[in-house]
């Protein structure tokens, strides 16, 4: 019986580590051909078979077409070859360790320099999906409740610095940071020629200026 045990516990742990990797097949399917490809142009079939699995496979370990977008995004956020929580994230690690305001709008403001070119080109596709995919709809702006409750984060971050103006609530700090840190935003700048480090330095000025109080530090 307890060679049995033992057995059946092996098993279940192989078998993990076998989802594991299939999951992770699929996700970097997914991410090369959303990337490079866009939204539109990618089936779940295409992803299947870049990733050597059935088309169920993708469904079970992932999900469908939406779930796989917000998958690759979520990758895109976390650099890593999995989605990970916001918390989790080595730039939001970064930023709480980071003991000035400023520091911590500029390591920000860094990070988005790095993942917008990633993520925007894949929140536009979903948005523009959205327009006649509910489901589409219903995770673009699952995507944008997110991250606008994580602003609200960050601004709390940044108030126990006792560094911001006085004047203004977390909310408005949040919706600030919220509407720059779009892929919108992002795609306006883009498209007057901005850098990706050049859009970073140039939200991280305007979020200094209008946030910080008079004596934050330099």
């Amino acid at each position: 019986m307890t060679g049995t045990g033992k057995t059946r516990r092996y098993d279940a742990t192989a078998r993990r580590a076998a989802a594991d990797r299939t999951r992770r097949r699929v996700l970097a399917a997914a991410h090369d051909l959303f990337t490079t490809q866009g939204y539109t142009e990618t089936s779940v079939a295409q992803v299947a078979q870049r990733a050597r699995v059935s088309v169920d496979t993708v469904y079970a370990s992932v999900g469908r077409k939406p779930q796989l977008l917000l998958a690759v995004h979520d990758m895109a956020l976390a650099g890593g070859p999995e989605p990970v929580p916001a918390e989790q994230r080595d730039y939001v690690q970064a930023i709480r360790e980071t003991p000035t305001a400023r520091g911590k709008i500029e390591t920000y403001a860094a990070a988005l320099g790095r993942v917008l070119p990633t993520t925007s080109p894949l929140m536009n596709a979903l948005r523009e999906a959205g327009t006649t995919e509910p489901q589409c709809r219903a995770v673009w702006q699952a995507i944008n409740d997110r991250r606008a409750a994580n602003m609200l984060r960050f601004a709390a971050d940044l108030r126990a610095t006792g560094e911001l103006r006085d004047d203004l609530t977390d909310r408005q700090v949040a919706d600030l940071v919220w509407s720059m840190n779009s892929a919108e935003y992002f795609g306006l700048l883009a498209a007057r020629g901005l850098a990706p480090e050049e859009y970073a330095g140039h939200v991280a000025d305007v979020w200094c200026r209008s946030l910080l109080a008079a004596n934050a530090p330099p």
